[in-house]
């Protein structure tokens, strides 16, 4: 399976490279909406409260990653999902989705928070939480949305189903994301957030595991 996933991955980053205005359109997505939001707010470099900073910063990253992860089994068009069904195992072709997923919106969060540094200041004082948190969040906001976009690609890319679906499983990742990072803020000690973060991994194992073992009952259909 190890190898499966490993040419799975070769084949997400071989696409993506070949269709570049993907990604692009995703990147010129967060540069402009950090720049908007820079313009109505009126802020300039630190002179945004910390509060309002951290919330936008993360509505920002979420809608970032929506849009980069919805189209992950939206752009498999039937016949090629019919070669995969032959050749690899669901198994293999979810969790290689997962991992790209994770990597890609790890990038549009660091992207966006150098961003967010050069624009509207970084008041950010544990850096190495703030990228924990970051990580976490990605790999939270990749399985839930990886998942709910194949069951949308099999109700026929219905988008409405799709923000149906991940609005329950998105949300609790959110806030425990954005409470962490307020703690990265301020500077508090890592014991005060000990308990968000391993609740954070809790909530991001459990949406694995349960899109490991959903998943292979929706790819049969």
């Amino acid at each position: 399976m190890l190898k499966e996933i490993g040419i799975l991955i070769r084949k997400e980053i071989t696409l993506e490279w070949r269709q570049k205005y993907a990604l692009n359109g995703i990147l010129l997505y967060v540069v402009s909406a950090v720049f908007i939001t820079y313009l109505s707010v009126g802020a300039k470099m630190g002179n945004l409260a910390i509060p309002t900073w951290n919330a936008l910063y993360w509505i920002i990253i979420l809608f970032s990653a929506v849009n980069a992860v919805a189209k992950s089994f939206v752009q498999e068009h039937q016949g090629r999902q019919l070669y995969y069904y032959m050749i690899a195992s669901p198994e293999a072709i979810i969790l290689s989705k997962m991992i790209y997923n994770t990597g890609l919106t790890l990038i549009l969060a660091l992207l966006g928070y150098g961003v967010f540094s050069v624009i509207l200041g970084n008041p950010v004082q544990d850096q190495g939480l703030f990228l924990l948190n970051l990580l976490l969040g990605a790999m939270g906001f990749s399985a839930s949305l990886t998942m709910v976009s194949g069951i949308a690609a099999k109700a026929g890319n219905n988008a409405t189903l799709m923000a149906i679906l991940s609005f329950p499983v998105i949300i609790p990742i959110l806030l425990m994301a954005i409470r962490i990072s307020k703690n990265a803020l301020d500077g508090l000690d890592w014991s005060v957030s000990t308990d968000k973060l391993l609740s954070l991994l809790a909530i991001n194992a459990i949406v694995a595991a349960a899109g490991y073992i959903l998943f292979p009952y929706l790819w049969r259909s």
